[in-house]
């Protein structure tokens, strides 16, 4: 008895330490933890030093701002996770407000019918991105940056430059309405969040599009339908983006075509502060949301903090060039040789 007394103890702080170091290593090597900390950092920072950081109407107008930039991100990450890229989204945002817009109100269609047009529109945009990057071998970077430019060129030949006025009341409807106190975007965004989680972490779907992105020709040969997990993934992406934009237009009660430009960056950067992996294969929504919600921080701090908008692509840039560099650090100490 009193061997094993004095032994237990001596024997218990080796074990206590290995726990304590075996917990660290875990949330090293999870990009999620890091960001959902940086998450409550960032906050508890900018909430200690402007006052009106946490009032209930900044945090509203934080909500709508993450339904945005979330979606996007969500719809971004979808892609990302088989190893392309989609430059679009937010020119194709952009262009989807216009196409809700213009049906609208030049051409009388009702709300729902232009809305249901305009995301289906948005659909086809993604299935031929899909149809060109694993039909033709079309790199996604080359295709996506087309899109780019002739959805921001389409949206100002439509307009022929000039917003679009007297839209139906329902798209202010979507857009500004609160239940409770939160307002509805912000629940658009949570309902991507688990509808992604859901299809990716509790669906074959879900996994192959992991395989597909880890090892495409692996994932080929192991009888996994690539082309059409790659092109669904576009599909999605490019239909998350038209909810983007009728959200937009609802928020502003006006179609304004030179809304979206430089959104893309955007998503990307929450996709990657979130942990995606620009390779392919890996990341989870949870991080992704955790993602979108720290640009949101951040952004909307700076503005609390009465630092010049003009700089917030600057931070944005930074913070990207940061993830990644932390992204690549994490997965050569952890043993991923992918690159980007």
């Amino acid at each position: 008895m009193s061997a094993q007394s004095t032994l237990a103890p001596d024997e218990a702080a080796p074990r206590s330490r290995s726990a304590v170091a075996g917990l660290a290593r875990k949330l090293a090597a999870s990009p999620e933890a890091g960001v959902i900390i940086a998450c409550v950092l960032v906050f508890v920072g900018i909430a200690a030093n402007a006052e009106t950081y946490t009032a209930v109407g900044n945090l509203q107008v934080m909500g709508r701002d993450l339904s945005q930039v979330g979606i996007l991100a969500i719809g971004e990450s979808l892609v990302i996770l088989t190893g392309g890229i989609d430059l679009s989204v937010g020119a194709l945002a952009g262009l989807a407000g216009i196409l809700a817009a213009w049906m609208n109100v030049n051409e009388g269609m009702p709300a729902p019918l232009a809305i249901l047009f305009t995301l289906v529109i948005c659909g086809g945009v993604g299935l031929w991105h899909g149809i060109m990057v694993t039909r033709l071998n079309v790199p996604p970077f080359v295709i996506t940056l087309v899109t780019y430019t002739v959805a921001q060129g389409m949206a100002l030949a439509i307009t022929s430059g000039s917003p679009i006025n007297n839209l139906s009341p329902m798209f202010s409807n979507l857009s500004q309405y609160y239940i409770g106190e939160v307002p509805v975007p912000a629940l658009f965004f949570v309902g991507a969040a688990v509808i992604a989680w859901f299809v990716l972490e509790r669906t074959y779907v879900g996994r192959q599009i992991y395989a597909v992105g880890g090892n495409k020709e692996a994932a080929r040969l192991a009888g996994i339908p690539t082309a059409r997990r790659i092109t669904s993934t576009y599909v999605a992406s490019a239909a998350l983006a038209g909810v983007v934009g009728i959200m937009v237009i609802g928020r502003m009660n006006v179609a304004d075509p030179s809304v979206g430009a430089g959104w893309e960056l955007t998503a990307i950067a929450a996709a990657v502060v979130g942990g995606m992996s620009l390779s392919g294969g890996e990341g989870r929504i949870a991080g992704i949301a955790a993602g979108a919600i720290l640009l949101e921080f951040i952004t909307n701090g700076l503005l609390a903090l009465k630092v010049s908008p003009y700089d917030q692509q600057v931070v944005q840039g930074a913070v990207l060039g940061v993830a990644i560099l932390l992204d690549r650090a994490r997965a050569r100490y952890f043993g991923k040789s992918s690159s980007y």
